[in-house]
């Protein structure tokens, strides 16, 4: 009643009157007359100002409009743009699920979901395709699923207070005695190795200007002569994962088909085959003294199975396994003290391990997306991890702490690594870019355009003098170049961290030098992507691993590795 009365009080009181039928008009002149102003007076009732003590109805304006809301949300248009918008978000969704490469497996998920294992004309790729779709399709309706709860128990009063909404707060949860005792030992063991490097560097610092010059000028000539001395093809399927033994003998090759494969350095000759893994292998990782302690383990690795295995070199199958991650293990890596390993899994975690018990002792969250990457700092009290969320994290070990967020690229993160002075780390992106991050400023400092793809890995040169021995004074180094053995171990002391090399998906391998971030150096060989590179510590070898199958090795052309 209260909004026909305010309808009528608005007519009437406003200047635009009803007309009144004029006897000359006919009747059907005077019906679209009068309708013309009717329309006229409904258009001035919806767009007049609402004016203080002006006898209008609100909620009768507010009905109409959302009225027309509402058909303007059904408008055809709308609902194509809505549909595609939809498609589009999926198929994003769909690149980042991890699909089985092996045909029996990829039937046996089909069928799990209640989907035929093939269809009329239907080949082993199209079979993929399809399970990608299905499993994008479902990880969609779980997402819906999971929102309209959300909604359901916001609406039941379920909701934080506004402050704490603004806030992104840290949570804690209590740990275990062992993982206590853990951060107690890393906290020890990294103070005695942070003080070892800092007067490495104090000693390094002492060194003439003029001897340091000459050094960098040689290793830009070395880096500029470095070629391909030896190819092999490694599997049958491609190579994700290539790591050099700590003497720099032999490398660790993985392939997406599961199988591990030791090469000596420089014949690529196959010394022993391990089989453990039933799908890609992600992540490998030597043993900071392999070969030096029959003690311990040799090497670990980590495969798309959810396995974490750990292996003697003289053993074909594994002798350890780690069971913790809900899926894929992308990178695997030694704590520096050899007691301890990392693991970056797309489960969205990254978990430290104790060796000697095979038990889990941290299950670490905090990337939105999946874990690509992880590194440990060269004292062992920092880890670095990046994922495909396009943000990396520096982690405190001693406290648990995220002390650092590695922000700036666009895309997703593949690769990264520490520099061995301890406060520089590299990140590569899919945006094409190498990053350089500077923990005492907790900002990066340098973007580096390095390829025009998919940056896949990024490796600092890590010295193996860096690893033991007292550092020699500036007055007991001889760089002189008299003596040809020592010579050449004081600068490889002095060239530790001072290059860099990248992989992408272009074919290429990049050496860069530090400081000045120069490209020095593109290494053409492979024929298509190179999934992973590493630099021997002893600076005379760099190794890459490709789509193509094939591993290679690059040296200097007037070094005999």
């Amino acid at each position: 009643m209260s909004s026909s009365r305010g309808r009528n009080s608005a007519r009437s009181g406003g200047q635009h009157a009803k007309r009144k039928r004029n006897a000359n008009d006919s009747p059907e002149e005077s019906d679209v007359a009068s309708t013309v102003v009717d329309s006229l007076l409904s258009v001035s009732e919806r767009c007049m100002p609402v004016r203080p003590g002006a006898n209008i109805d609100l909620d009768q304006i507010e009905e109409v409009l959302g009225e027309e809301d509402e058909q303007n949300l059904a408008d055809p248009a709308l609902e194509t743009r809505r549909r595609a918008m939809a498609e589009f978000d999926r198929k994003q969704l769909a690149r980042s699920i991890a699909v089985p490469t092996n045909d029996a497996q990829v039937k046996e998920t089909l069928r799990s979901h209640g989907h035929p294992i093939c269809l009329f004309g239907e080949d082993a790729g199209d079979r993929r395709d399809r399970l990608r779709y299905v499993l994008s399709k479902l990880a969609i309706e779980r997402r819906n699923a999971g929102n309209e709860q959300r909604g359901e128990a916001m609406d039941e009063g379920v909701e934080a207070s506004s402050s704490e909404e603004e806030q992104d707060e840290e949570f804690y949860t209590e740990g275990s005695t062992a993982l206590l005792q853990a951060r107690q030992n890393i906290a020890r063991q990294s103070l005695e190795r942070a003080r070892q490097r800092i007067e490495k560097q104090r000693s390094d610092f002492r060194v003439e200007a003029a001897t340091v010059r000459r050094l960098r000028e040689e290793l830009v000539s070395k880096l500029d002569t470095y070629t391909i001395v030896g190819s092999q093809v490694g599997d049958s399927r491609p190579l994700s994962r290539i790591t050099f033994s700590p003497d720099c003998r032999q490398v660790l090759v993985g392939s997406w088909s599961g199988a591990i494969k030791l090469w000596d350095v420089p014949g690529c000759t196959m010394s022993r085959l391990y089989r453990g893994h039933t799908d890609r292998v992600g992540g490998l990782s030597f043993h900071p003294r392999a070969g030096r302690d029959a003690n311990t383990v040799d090497f670990a690795s980590g495969g798309s199975d959810n396995e974490v295995f750990l292996w003697s070199v003289d053993k074909d199958t594994p002798i350890g396994n780690l069971k913790g991650h809900q899926s894929r293990v992308v990178h695997v890596e030694f704590h520096p003290s050899g007691e301890y390993l990392g693991s970056a899994s797309y489960d969205g975690s990254w978990r430290l391990w104790d060796i000697a018990t095979e038990q889990e002792l941290l299950l670490q969250e905090g990337h939105s997306r999946e874990v690509f990457a992880l590194r440990f700092q060269c004292d062992g009290s920092l880890v670095a991890t990046a994922g495909l969320d396009g943000i990396g994290r520096v982690w405190d070990l001693r406290s648990g702490r995220s002390v650092m967020e590695l922000e700036g690229h666009a895309k997703e993160i593949y690769g990264l690594d520490w520099s061995p002075n301890g406060f520089q780390l590299a990140t590569g992106s899919a945006d094409n870019t190498v990053r350089i991050f500077d923990v005492r400023k907790l900002a990066s400092v340098q973007q580096i355009p390095a390829h025009k793809s998919i940056v896949t890995d990024v490796r600092f040169f890590h010295s193996s003098w860096a690893e033991g021995g007292a550092p020699k004074s500036s007055q007991d180094m001889d760089v002189s170049g008299d003596d040809e053995d020592e010579a050449g171990t004081h600068q490889s002391r002095l060239c530790n961290g001072q290059y860099l090399a990248s992989a992408s998906n272009d074919g290429l391998i990049n050496i860069w030098t530090a400081g000045d971030w120069k490209l020095q150096k593109s290494l053409v060989g492979h024929v298509g992507k190179v999934l992973s590179v590493d630099i021997a510590s002893d600076g005379n070898c760099i190794a890459s691993a490709g789509f193509d199958k094939t591993f290679k090795l690059w040296a200097p052309d007037d070094i005999s590795i």
